[in-house]
């Protein structure tokens, strides 16, 4: 969207999406909590598995992978922004966020649970037969390249904020390692595009950056929606803009591009705008009275002139450094 592309110069702050656009969006299992003497943790990374199957979420594949053998879920259903429910092996087994947990009031060893979180680790919760059996911990890498863009945003004077789905202490260590200066944790799907109204709120301009379904009405809502090329399909037709690649350097690219593009524009805005204000005056006879008059064939030369200065001045574009 070339109106987008053009306000991309003037960003005050960046909203990222944490999961697949910071993070590489594959996840491992790297612990298995055990809140109970009823299952042992290779059954609760089985129940959680069977229900996992018929869930599309990033989380599910790592699970999965993990787990390995599992059983064929009887039902399944999505609990909104939480989580997914359903019957397995002839039991109830949810696999849900900690937010579900408190909103539940469901008591658990938070020190545990905490700990694997402050590593930067993705904790959902195993309830089985309406009893909080366990937790299993997954990490994520953060993308390299992620930290570079940080870094060259913060040169640049503009604000990074990260939005995400999970709890304080996980989005807080990634921040942390990020250098981020605003963190929105234990967002919801449909809360996403709030928080980017909140931020426009402080009269801002915002880019909000994403690659998933629940964040395609965040990019909606930004001054500047801009979708990862590997991400969903609603996500790159919501997007104003696509980074064919899944680098957020590239967002910082594409800043630059648009300050260089735009000063390229004024410029040869100035190489067309002079010949015109020197040569019609001279063409219209302002300095007849002194023997000086712009021929029709020197004024039709200097009205080439300008238009292939115009173009070759347009093809030394550069992204500014």
């Amino acid at each position: 969207n070339r109106s987008a592309f053009e306000q991309a110069r003037n960003l005050d702050s960046i909203i990222f999406d944490k999961t697949g656009t910071l993070t590489e969006g594959t996840f491992t299992v790297t612990n298995i909590l055990n809140f109970g003497d009823d299952h042992s943790d290779e059954e609760i990374l089985k129940y959680a598995a069977s229900l996992e199957k018929n869930s599309e979420h990033p989380l599910a594949k790592g699970i999965l992978e993990k787990a390995g053998e599992t059983w064929e879920p009887d039902e399944f259903n999505s609990i909104t922004g939480m989580g997914i429910e359903g019957k397995v092996n002839g039991k109830s087994v949810k696999v849900v966020s900690p937010g579900y947990v408190r909103e539940q009031e469901m008591e658990y060893p938070t020190a545990e649970v905490e700990k694997v979180s402050s590593q930067g680790k993705t904790v959902v919760f195993v309830i089985i037969e309406d009893q909080l059996t366990g937790a299993i911990a997954l990490g994520d890498q953060i993308r390299e390249s992620s930290k570079n863009a940080i870094h060259a945003l913060h040169k640049m004077g503009i604000e990074c904020i990260m939005l995400t789905g999970d709890n304080q202490q996980t989005a807080d260590y990634v921040a942390g390692e990020l250098g981020i200066d605003q963190v929105f944790a234990e967002v919801l799907p449909d809360e996403k595009a709030d928080k980017v109204k909140e931020v426009q709120g402080q009269g801002k301009l915002v880019a909000m950056t994403g690659d998933g379904v629940n964040d395609a009405p965040a990019l909606a809502q930004a001054d500047v929606g801009i979708a990862i090329g590997a991400g969903s399909d609603v996500a790159v037709e919501t997007g104003d803009i696509v980074l064919v690649k899944d680098n957020p350097q590239d967002v910082t690219a594409l800043i630059k591009l648009s300050k260089s593009t735009y000063r390229k524009m004024v410029q040869n805005l100035w190489w067309a705008s002079g010949y015109n204000i020197g040569a019609i005056p001279l063409a219209a006879g302002v300095l007849f009275a002194w023997g000086i008059i712009l021929s029709p064939a020197v004024g039709a030369i200097l009205m080439s002139l300008s238009t292939v200065i115009v173009a070759i001045n347009a093809r030394f574009l550069k992204i500014e450094n």
